[in-house]
């Protein structure tokens, strides 16, 4: 069923109304529930070094992230998902949270868009209290997770494609659309909307965001 509203506030998740990267801080959780070793955080911060340029392999990102979940059982992720996000609470933004309110007391839609896993946004998204939400979509095999991606993952121009492909479903337009964003991978998702923001934004983001001419909040 197509929906209308007053207006559409699209938010990142990582270092826009998260102080962090969701994924880095579960690989972190991980290594302190002795699921990981050092080894694997070490690798994952190779990853983050090439996701900051623009250059992340998110399929073999993806993979290596969710290799040590696969033994585990729904009842055993679940538990430890549940312990996870009372960390998630504490290292959201404030500020962002009260630019949320502002949205949402306007009768816009809330629309979260994060290149983080279904696993992990879902939960979030949730949490958050958002009207639906993109992300990087996990396969499922009868029902547990597998190491495999369904669908355009939700990173830098896959944002923006799957934000379209959510348009057309839902008969949201973006007439009035804001959105909020940190880096570099942001840009093509922003670039789309009537009123871009950069939120504490790297440096690519940040010329980009001031030759635009687009809002930047620096918390």
């Amino acid at each position: 069923m197509q929906t209308t509203s007053h207006g559409l506030a699209i938010f990142d998740l990582d270092f826009t109304l998260l102080e962090g990267d969701i994924e880095a801080m579960w690989s972190d959780f991980m290594f302190g529930q002795s699921l990981v070793g050092q080894d694997f955080v070490e690798r994952m911060r190779e990853y983050y070094k090439d996701y900051d340029l623009g250059r992340l392999d998110i399929y073999d990102y993806e993979a290596y992230l969710l290799r040590p979940l696969i033994k585990l059982s729904a009842a055993e992720l679940q538990g430890l998902l549940g312990e996870f996000l009372k960390r998630v609470r504490l290292a959201l933004r404030p500020k962002m949270l009260r630019q949320m309110d502002r949205h949402r007391a306007g009768g816009h839609t809330l629309l979260l868009i994060t290149a983080a896993n279904d696993f992990l946004a879902a939960p979030v998204a949730e949490l958050l209290g958002f009207d639906d939400h993109i992300c990087t979509n996990i396969k499922r095999s009868e029902g547990q997770i597998t190491t495999e991606l369904e669908g355009v993952p939700a990173i830098g121009d896959g944002k923006a494609s799957r934000l379209r492909q959510w348009l057309s479903e839902t008969g949201h337009s973006l007439t009035e659309s804001w959105g909020y964003g940190d880096s570099v991978n942001d840009i093509p998702l922003l670039s789309l909307l009537k009123h871009p923001v950069a939120v504490k934004p790297d440096p690519i983001l940040e010329a980009y965001a001031r030759e635009h001419s687009w809002k930047i909040i620096s918390l």
